[in-house]
């Protein structure tokens, strides 16, 4: 049986983000065990190449590496910080570890701290298809926490095709579709404002992906799109 259409876009992304990319990556076959140890490895790797590179340099210098910059710009429209920043001085200067965490979640975080692109994880199974991307207008959704959230009127957004949001940019993910123990089907959804290069993004999901695969051998990429201002650049 053929996957259904990965991706829909909302026109009126193409015209409230210009520049913006968003990448999809839906993969089956996974497993996710509570920790794997090649990920360990990784994780433990790039702790140390962040201290070596970064631990010492004045933060406005670390605020400058790129793409953080990009997301700083598109934070502050709402008064926010991004996360992933505060992540980075965590690890690099605070001596923070990465959290050794279920598999599919460390596959995910490692390229997003090392990368600095915004990533979100889901089950594949639990959604509807095809992923729907769009532009907040107040929508409500709950958070893994529990609180009660709203997509900030004018972010980045992703629901699935039954309306159900995925996650937003500015205010995180949903509880609905969360990866857990049992999940064999994962969908990630990398979201960059402008000023990042898609061939970035594109990147990223490649290097997800292999870490899909060194937990799961058998993991299989069914489905993959990379859009910029609403045109499908990369397959």
């Amino acid at each position: 049986m053929s996957e259904p259409p990965l991706l829909a876009v909302d026109p009126a992304w193409y015209d409230t983000h210009p520049g913006a990319t968003v990448g999809v990556l839906a993969i089956r076959g996974v497993t996710n065990p509570p920790t794997h140890g090649g990920l360990n490895d990784l994780a433990a790797a790039l702790e140390a190449d962040l201290r070596a590179r970064l631990g010492d340099v004045p933060r406005d210098i670390l605020r400058a590496t790129p793409p953080l910059p990009a997301y700083a710009a598109y934070y502050k429209r709402w008064g926010q910080r991004y996360h992933v920043a505060m992540q980075l001085e965590s690890v690099a200067q605070k001596g923070k570890a990465i959290p050794r965490v279920a598999a599919l979640v460390e596959a995910m975080f490692v390229p997003e701290l090392r990368n600095l692109l915004l990533t979100a994880g889901h089950d594949l199974d639990a959604l509807t298809l095809p992923v729907r991307l769009g532009v907040g207008t107040g929508e409500t959704f709950r958070s893994p926490s529990g609180a009660d959230l709203t997509v900030k009127p004018g972010d980045m957004f992703t629901t699935d095709a039954a309306g159900r949001v995925l996650s937003a940019v500015v205010t995180g993910p949903s509880d609905f579709a969360r990866i857990g123990p049992e999940t064999t089907g994962m969908l990630v959804v990398v979201y960059a404002p402008p000023g990042i290069d898609p061939v970035a993004v594109s990147t990223h999901l490649d290097e997800i992906a292999a870490n899909a695969r060194l937990v799961s051998p058998a993991a299989e990429v069914v489905g993959r799109e990379v859009v910029n201002g609403g045109d499908r650049v990369i397959g």
